[in-house]
């Protein structure tokens, strides 16, 4: 599998387009474009790799996550996967964007929602998800074991933790999330986070200062 990193918005949001090099099956993983021209570079980056587009995913729905839902969704009409315990911040989306003096297109209802027992394939792949609640109320993390990678959204991140201020965030949800869902995981499972650098689940073991 192939995976091109993004960094979009005034948030400085990691937007993962991942997919089989042998099918061209491929995924977008929360679409953070919110300017014209960073709708451009992504779309001329699918359409240059003749890339088909299967699906959309939101780890989360706040709103740097979720700016380009609209958008991927109108120009793609993939099926678009979201978490149902965050629908609600889409409905706070306008104020969340007041809040922070951006603007933005409101998001399509998922297509699906997200579940532990939920499989996706992209080619032979088997993409898996991985309920991490705490930084909003029903995160996931999208899980590759057969590539040892791990989209963590806003739950890991290098030597980092997602905030728990915001809305319906939970500090001890949080930390049970990644000390008993995502540090099960092999040491060697990259790790890529919705801001900043990749990592390892090893690394963050032994190295994360909020996690002791």
């Amino acid at each position: 599998m192939k995976i091109e990193t993004m960094v979009f918005n005034v948030f400085g949001e990691n937007t993962f387009i991942v997919w089989d090099e042998a099918t061209l099956e491929a995924l977008i993983i929360d679409p953070g474009c919110s300017l014209p021209e960073e709708e451009t570079e992504l779309k001329e980056f699918i359409e240059g790799k003749n890339l088909k587009l299967k699906y959309i995913i939101n780890t989360h729905c706040h709103i740097d996550h979720i700016f380009g839902n609209a958008y991927v969704k109108g120009n793609f009409n993939a099926e678009f996967l979201a978490p149902r315990g965050d629908l609600f911040l889409f409905d706070l989306m306008v104020e969340q964007a007041s809040e922070f003096g951006v603007t933005l297109k409101p998001s399509p209802m998922p297509d699906s929602f997200i579940t532990e027992s939920l499989q996706i394939k992209l080619g032979e792949n088997e993409i898996k998800f991985i309920s991490t609640p705490g930084h909003t109320p029903d995160g996931y993390c999208v899980y590759v074991e057969n590539e040892k990678i791990c989209f963590t959204g806003d739950t890991l991140f290098n030597e980092g933790i997602g905030r728990t201020d915001l809305w319906g965030g939970n500090f001890s949800d949080l930390m049970t999330s990644i000390k008993i869902k995502l540090f099960l995981l092999p040491d060697d499972v990259v790790i890529y986070p919705g801001h900043g650098e990749t990592s390892t689940i090893g690394h963050e073991k032994n190295n994360n200062p909020f996690l002791g």
